[in-house]
């Protein structure tokens, strides 16, 4: 028996009971992107790139043909989020693109691994940097990630501030510019890279691999889609957001690279672990690791929260077509957000943390759902072009220049991205399928009906 909900909720979007309000700006939606996708992982990548570059003019490269191609894969993204606005985002667009089933199997992917397992991945990484702060022992790292998913949840359970989310993306930027500040300071007081290095050619495979890296680290950005039914601007917002948020995120990107480059040199950032850490340790001193560890802490944090905020809203999309899950399927206008849908992803998350901390290679289990990621990300490039024929009478405010070559381009890239990921991890593949198994099970059981158009 279904039980309607308290009276500040309301049931399922699309119904005709909905009470979601573009009551977002533009500028947040493009604050939320940049927090999401700048993570700690950009304190990491840099090295890895360097690593396969060859030289710094290729690094330089890399960084900006990633960039455009997050800029492509955006502008597709603009004509889906403003022809097919809904708080479901990809989920949207594949069901009405393939069908309720095959939408179903990506929310299943995103709520049981996929946005839980980076959930609880950040999780970790701000405890393995808050325990170099106040050490708490070997669980040290596993109780501050427990806590900071818990602290997180609590907070967007409670209602989703713009003002609190720019300010905590505001500090996630700062940490960035601190690393730029440290190149300055080396290049003012004339102290050389660490190891310049000669470099080597580029090879053909070594740039395809370090572009993988790169998209990496732009990945993230397509989870703005879940915005589209709250932005005021439902003709424009979307669009001037995702290219807002790509090119700061790509301005960021290779300032971090040049500051890196400054001052550790092709061959000292590609022999690094800790890249971030080992410039502000020449610049400032092996005192600065603590404020290179708390400005980690404020991007991960930040990666965090702006998880959770477009999580969520993908399960709740999801679980509205569900009878038996529409409980987590209703929007509380009190907060403006899917209070239940939030409060089952922190579940899982925190049961995630609990897994990490009992098992160690929690890192890899998160890895072995790359190929799930990439192969969804394939479907919703496809989405467009599909649905440009199965609706062509659609309203869209916003058509993608260049069409088709540019979503043929985004789609393409992002299937040469699914044969990295599954080179990569190889066996780890199956892990995936395992998942989706799991979901096509449950999707005989569950039975969703079909969302409103």
């Amino acid at each position: 028996m279904n039980l309607p909900g308290p009276p500040s909720e309301t049931p399922a979007p699309g119904g005709a009971g909905t009470a979601i309000r573009r009551h977002k700006s533009a500028a947040y939606v493009a604050i939320v992107t940049v927090g999401m996708v700048v993570g700690a992982g950009i304190f990491k990548s840099p090295a890895l790139v360097a690593s396969n570059a060859g030289s710094e003019a290729a690094v330089y490269i890399l960084w900006t043909i990633g960039g455009l191609i997050s800029l492509a894969g955006a502008l597709c993204y603009s004509e889906l989020a403003t022809a097919f606005a809904h708080p479901g985002g990809d989920y949207h667009f594949l069901e009405r693109a393939f069908g309720r089933r095959f939408a179903f199997l990506f929310a299943w992917a995103r709520l049981a691994v996929i946005n839980t397992g980076a959930i609880a991945l950040l999780g970790f990484v701000i405890g393995d940097y808050m325990n170099r702060v106040l050490d708490l022992g070997p669980l040290g790292p596993a109780i501050y990630a427990f806590t900071s998913v818990l602290i997180a949840t609590a907070l967007k359970l409670r209602r989703e501030g713009e003002a609190s989310d720019s300010a905590m993306v505001a500090l996630e930027m700062l940490g960035l510019l601190t690393l730029a500040a440290a190149a300055v300071w080396l290049e003012v007081r004339a102290i050389a890279p660490a190891d310049p290095g000669e470099g080597a050619a580029p090879t053909l495979g070594g740039l395809g691999y370090g572009l993988v890296f790169v998209l990496l680290a732009f990945g993230g950005w397509t989870e703005s889609a879940t915005l589209s039914a709250e932005v005021r601007d439902g003709e424009r917002g979307m669009v001037r957001s995702l290219i807002l948020a790509i090119a700061i995120i790509t301005g960021l990107y290779l300032l971090t690279a040049w500051a890196m480059l400054r001052g550790l040199g092709l061959d000292g950032l590609a022999g690094s672990d800790a890249p971030a850490a080992d410039l502000m340790d020449r610049a400032f001193g092996p005192q600065a690791g603590l404020v290179l560890a708390i400005g980690v802490v404020a991007a991960a944090f930040t990666s965090l929260n702006a998880t959770i905020i477009v999580g969520a809203r993908t399960t709740f999309a999801a679980a509205a077509a569900i009878p038996s899950l529409r409980w987590a399927g209703r929007w509380n206008e009190r907060t403006r957000s899917p209070r239940n849908a939030i409060l089952l992803q922190g579940v899982i998350s925190l049961a995630l943390v609990g897994l990490g901390a009992a098992y160690q290679g929690f890192q890899t289990l998160v890895d072995y759902t790359a190929p799930i990621y990439w192969m969804f990300l394939i479907a919703s490039g496809f989405a467009l072009i599909r649905l440009r024929y199965k609706f062509p009478d659609q309203p869209r405010p916003f058509r993608v220049p260049l069409y088709p070559v540019l979503p043929l381009v985004f789609t393409l890239t992002s299937g040469a991205m699914l044969v990295s990921a599954i080179l990569y991890v190889g066996a780890g593949a199956w892990f995936g399928i395992a998942v989706l198994a799991v979901g096509a099970m449950l999707l005989v059981w569950l039975r969703p009906g079909r969302q409103a158009p």
